[in-house]
């Protein structure tokens, strides 16, 4: 059995071919690609493996893009992070899916339900599949909690209980329902990328608020919108004039 294993973290990925190793003696790891450009590389200058394994999430973005470059319609294992509600729309498309960290148990099940297929050829992933997959994964992961100081000591801070983050001399805080504030680690674009983009929205270089904290939007001078929030800083929460209209769109739910 010639096994090809498409995983961009080093360690996971030699444990998952000594797992493999241990578990079918037999098998020969054809090679390890850790980024979609690689595989596709690969693929196209190799004979296709009987079996593949495809974590999901590669430094160069999500693996179902090999599918859609390469046509590649054998037998694919997928290892993931993520829950299985976030991949059930493509377990008809795959042999199974692990999620990690990969468990022996359900590594064996796996590969004996490769094996007891009579011809285990995948169906290829239909591009609306594809889509499904990538709305499904992109609405999970947000960060849930942040962890934040108080003086020597450390604090969580539950997402949910957040009104809204901000810049100031050159930290990054965040505002609590209770009214406190508190440093955190990350920056401002950062935090932007961790949080739920249905419930947070960038206003401008300093706010990111949360939808729960708006009390009203009012229209302000040059095609500007202003903000009445919960527990203000201060009276500038203004909407950028080049996110006026995305901001819009963010409140009536249509989020990219």
């Amino acid at each position: 059995m010639n096994i090809l294993i498409v995983e961009d973290e080093p360690i996971a990925a030699a444990q998952l071919a000594a797992n493999v190793a241990s578990l079918r003696p037999g098998a020969n790891v054809l090679a390890v690609c850790d980024t979609i450009k690689s595989t596709v590389n690969w693929l196209k200058n190799n004979p296709a493996p009987d079996l593949a394994f495809f974590d999901i999430q590669l430094g160069d973005g999500l693996s179902f893009e090999i599918f859609k470059q390469t046509g590649y319609n054998q037998p694919v294992i997928f290892t993931t992070a993520f829950n299985q509600y976030a991949i059930q729309a493509f377990k008809v498309n795959s042999i199974d899916y692990l999620l990690k960290p990969i468990d022996r148990t359900e590594l064996e099940k796996a590969l004996q339900k490769f094996e007891s297929l009579k011809q285990p050829v995948a169906s290829p992933i239909t591009s609306q599949a594809l889509e499904e997959i990538i709305h499904s994964l992109k609405k999970k992961n947000y960060r849930e909690r942040f962890l934040v100081k108080v003086g020597a000591h450390l604090r969580v801070a539950e997402t949910t209980d957040i009104l809204y983050f901000y810049s100031m001399q050159k930290g990054t805080f965040l505002k609590l329902n209770d009214g406190k504030d508190y440093v955190i680690d990350q920056s401002l674009e950062q935090v932007e990328q961790l949080v739920d983009p249905a419930q947070f929205f960038r206003i401008n270089r300093k706010y990111l608020v949360s939808l729960k904290c708006i009390k009203d939007v009012i229209t302000y001078s040059n095609s500007r919108l202003k903000l009445k929030v919960q527990n203000p800083i201060d009276d500038e929460f203004l909407v950028a004039r080049e996110k006026v209209k995305e901001f819009k769109d963010w409140l009536e739910g249509r989020v990219s």
